[in-house]
């Protein structure tokens, strides 16, 4: 990386954490108010996640842990997110082998679980369902989430993981959250695909080897 793009990065954290900061102020103004308890808590859990993501910016290849902590925070502010737009809660269910472990930072891998959660709740807004799959075996990781939603038009999965692609209608919906899900699991060695199945719905599979980049 070159000089100029570190002072980048380095501006954008110390900007960004002067920005946290005054959410994290505004959040303690507001907890004194019994009506807005829920609110504050909701943006100092944001921010704890903003904070962990301008973190992972000059973090290393390792292993980040705990694969439980990851999917539990990444439920966690996409419950935050459809609570505050107003979404439906997606109902959870985990085929997680004990031991997975996904190389890089926590803070990225959240990013990805979060998009593919959201992207659900936007396919399926009456009710979206979400399995969560994870094995490794042969060093490679697997990873697996399958929705309940009406599936992938065949006229644009050729092209899902590209930026601006997108099957919301809805104002402001830029169709980047799968194309950051792709580029994320490309930086850490690694390929996701995407498929619709029967009866219904779309399954995005990540494939990756368990240490380091490939």
């Amino acid at each position: 990386m070159s000089g100029d793009s570190e002072l980048t990065v380095e501006g954008l954290a110390h900007d960004l954490n002067n920005v946290f900061e005054t959410l994290s102020e505004a959040a303690e103004v507001l907890s004194s108010d019994p009506k807005w308890t829920k609110l504050a808590s909701t943006i100092r859990r944001s921010v704890r996640r903003g904070e962990r993501i301008v973190t992972s910016l000059n973090e290393t290849i390792s292993d980040s842990g705990d694969l439980t902590e990851i999917l539990d925070n990444a439920v966690q502010h996409a419950e935050d997110v459809l609570t505050f737009t107003r979404g439906t809660a997606i109902l959870y269910s985990r085929r997680v082998d004990p031991g997975v472990t996904l190389p890089g930072s926590q803070a990225a891998w959240e990013r990805v679980f979060v998009n593919l959660f959201l992207n659900a709740a936007q396919a399926n807004p009456q009710g979206a369902e979400v399995e969560i799959g994870a094995s490794c075996s042969g060093g490679v990781v697997t990873l697996t989430v399958t929705d309940n939603g009406p599936g992938i038009p065949a006229s644009i999965l050729p092209a899902i993981f590209e930026p601006n692609v997108t099957t919301k209608k809805s104002r402001g919906r830029r169709g980047l959250g799968l194309h950051i899900v792709q580029s994320i699991v490309a930086d850490h060695g690694g390929t996701v695909t995407a498929r619709n199945h029967q009866p219904r719905g779309a399954v995005f599979t990540v494939t990756l080897p368990q240490s380091g980049v490939a």
